[in-house]
């Protein structure tokens, strides 16, 4: 360990004495990308790697789990650079978003864009590796992620566009695996996009009072004292249409135990948000990681 804290340390000194500039706007720009709150990334990961599986009808091969495990990671980060762009004022308005870096000052809307095309460029580049199809595919995943910021400001449905934003991915991992889409990967589509809608208006129900006073739309303010029920809707939906794509897939048991484990931790979000309270919404949004991972699971064992 030593060792490589030397070699660290060594790398470090260069890379600050040959770029002092960005050195110094290094601690931001890893704030912009939330390297720090992976959750993001574990809510697009799993879904995507999951109809990867699928697609593959068991352990991918090992080129496309790695584009798919970065491409998606970088992918993530790049979003947040755009979202940070679009609400640079409003976030300095919200309590809990006012130490983004942008909303601070330590980095410029500028600074955003420029993060976000070399990071698209990244996750581009990857996908190069797999086939026109999977190509064309990522060229509108771009465009969707940069347009979902901006949705809050004329829409009440801002988390339709980012479930869609969160499952393209799906369809990505179909055509970069066998160069189509079957009619049952839209199913698993539909339903990560049911989803998204579900635990990302838990996570705007966190922000509901200071969106309502600065003019911003969301689901939470849309649905207001139905809140709960819709949510509770939404999530039995997806349920419901995951397990139609498990029937279409003939997914073994194990994927059907995966989805109930995953129901039981979606009852216990409806226990965590039935009073509405913002730090309870919020555990309530981080669990959706583990309703992810349990589905996910039973997918990878049900191939074994």
């Amino acid at each position: 360990m030593n060792f490589i804290q030397a070699i660290w340390h060594k790398i470090s000194i260069r890379f600050r004495s040959q770029f002092p500039a960005l050195a110094a706007k290094m601690p931001a720009l890893l704030a912009l990308i939330r390297i720090d709150k992976p959750v993001g990334i574990y809510l697009l990961l799993w879904p995507t790697i999951g109809a990867l599986w699928i697609a593959a009808e068991g352990i991918p091969p090992f080129a496309l789990l790695f584009i798919f495990l970065f491409g998606t990671a970088i992918m993530r980060s790049a979003g947040c650079c755009v979202n940070d762009f679009a609400d640079r004022k409003i976030d300095g308005m919200v309590s809990r978003t006012q130490q983004r870096p942008l909303a601070t000052g330590a980095l410029s809307r500028l600074d955003a864009i420029v993060c976000f095309l070399v990071l698209s460029l990244l996750g581009f580049t990857l996908v190069l590796f797999t086939n026109q199809k999977t190509v064309l595919l990522s060229l509108v995943a771009i465009v969707i992620i940069a347009i979902y910021p901006f949705m809050k400001r004329f829409t009440s449905l801002p988390q339709v566009i980012l479930g869609i934003a969160f499952s393209w991915g799906i369809l990505m991992a179909f055509t970069a695996a066998t160069e189509s889409i079957p009619q049952a990967a839209y199913l698993l589509f539909i339903a990560n996009c049911i989803w998204t809608v579900a635990y990302d208006t838990q996570y705007a129900m966190v922000d509901r009072e200071f969106d309502i006073e600065i003019g911003v739309k969301s689901t939470a303010i849309l649905f207001g004292d139905g809140d709960k029920v819709i949510i509770g809707c939404l999530q039995f939906m997806f349920v419901a249409a995951m397990w139609l794509a498990g029937r279409q897939f003939e997914m073994g048991m194990f994927y059907y135990l995966g989805l109930l484990a995953a129901s039981v931790l979606l009852i216990y979000q409806q226990y965590l948000i039935k009073d509405r309270l913002p730090g309870l919404c919020f555990k309530a949004f981080l669990n959706n990681n583990w309703v992810g991972a349990v589905i996910f699971a039973g997918v990878v064992l049900s191939y074994l």
